[in-house]
């Protein structure tokens, strides 16, 4: 069953993203240094799985597995040149699944940022950003994707110009940024402030909010700021704190942590709730129990989040409240 993702927000209720990608890929075979996007042609059927499996888990969209699929990161394994290939791909293989479902399931095709810094920092112009974005985002369109998923941006002026390249293919559009950097994006973006990042586009992106960044409370407690917004918020977390145990990254959320990271993401507005690192179809399908059986309470409290969902790791100083910044001290001091 195909449907929009304006007509599934316009049914009121809070909607739920899948998980990782790049993390479950690992645990699937995928290698350091492999762009998971070469599943695409040379592992279709674990990249269906994975969908399969998210969707069996209670998801309402499934992300395509293109978010380093622009001419910019893929020229790094020389294969810019097949941008749009692996795009229409990809959105082919998530359209499959989705199509196959009984319940509506949005395609969001995934767009992630070009690892290209725009001048005068770096080379990249708006004018050639555009043209990136919009190469895969027509791709994705091609292959049947419902919504182009603009994801992980830092730069306002990256976030803009794949939005304008959305606008240019005809595809509805939302946008995420990650605050991971003292509480506001590597580029300075504070959370407050994401909706102005969109001023004077049209059409507006459908929804926007915060994605991957830190742990579960750190993007909770973005996200709360952004509970003024007129559009639509998207909370997509980190499945608790990400830790290296040797030269692996693991994450400390449980499946019970990530249940309780989607009650309060929805008790501060969030409309899509979802999983970013780490997030196995295990942790989605418990979101999906805390969404269906939660009632919206009042806006949680820094402390609050903190309490329920451990210490913030990379929020500023301002954001804390006394008991936070006590209990990153004695956090500090237990792990010294």
């Amino acid at each position: 069953m195909q449907s929009s993702l304006e007509q599934l927000l316009l049914t009121g209720k809070v909607l739920l993203a899948d998980g990782a990608t790049g993390t479950n890929y690992f645990a699937m075979g995928l290698t350091s240094g492999e762009p998971p996007e070469f599943w695409i042609t040379d592992h279709p059927d674990r990249v269906e799985r994975l969908h399969q499996q998210f969707v069996d888990a209670g998801s309402d969209i499934i992300l395509t597995n293109t978010f380093g699929c622009n001419r910019h990161r893929l020229k790094l394994h020389n294969a810019q040149d097949r941008v749009v290939e692996l795009a229409q791909g990809a959105a082919r293989l998530a359209r499959k699944v989705a199509d196959a479902t009984p319940r509506p399931v949005v395609v969001a095709g995934s767009v992630g940022p070009t690892g290209e810094l725009f001048a005068p920092l770096g080379a990249l112009t708006e004018d050639e950003a555009i043209d990136a974005f919009a190469e895969q985002i027509e791709g994705l369109k091609a292959g049947g994707a419902d919504v182009a998923w603009i994801e992980t941006m830092s730069a306002p002026e990256e976030a803009r110009a794949a939005a304008k390249a959305a606008i240019r293919v005809g595809m509805p559009y939302v946008c995420t940024m990650s605050f991971d950097t003292a509480g506001r994006t590597m580029m300075g973006v504070m959370p407050d402030a994401l909706e102005s990042v969109f001023a004077g586009i049209e059409p507006r992106p459908l929804a926007i909010g915060a994605n991957c960044g830190v742990g579960a409370s750190d993007i909770v407690v973005s996200v709360s700021e952004m509970k003024h917004f007129a559009t639509p918020v998207v909370s997509k977390g980190n499945c608790g704190i990400p830790k290296f145990v040797g030269t692996t990254i693991t994450y400390s959320g449980t499946p019970e942590l990530m249940a309780r990271y989607a009650e309060l993401a929805i008790d501060a507005g969030v409309r899509i709730v979802g999983g970013c690192c780490g997030n196995s179809p295990e942790h989605v399908a418990s979101m999906r129990a805390a969404i269906d059986r939660h009632v919206r309470k009042d806006a949680p409290s820094v402390e609050q989040i903190v309490k329920e969902l451990g210490p913030l790791t990379n929020s500023a100083p301002a954001a804390l409240d006394t008991s936070e910044r006590d209990a990153r001290r004695r956090r500090t001091k237990t792990e010294e």
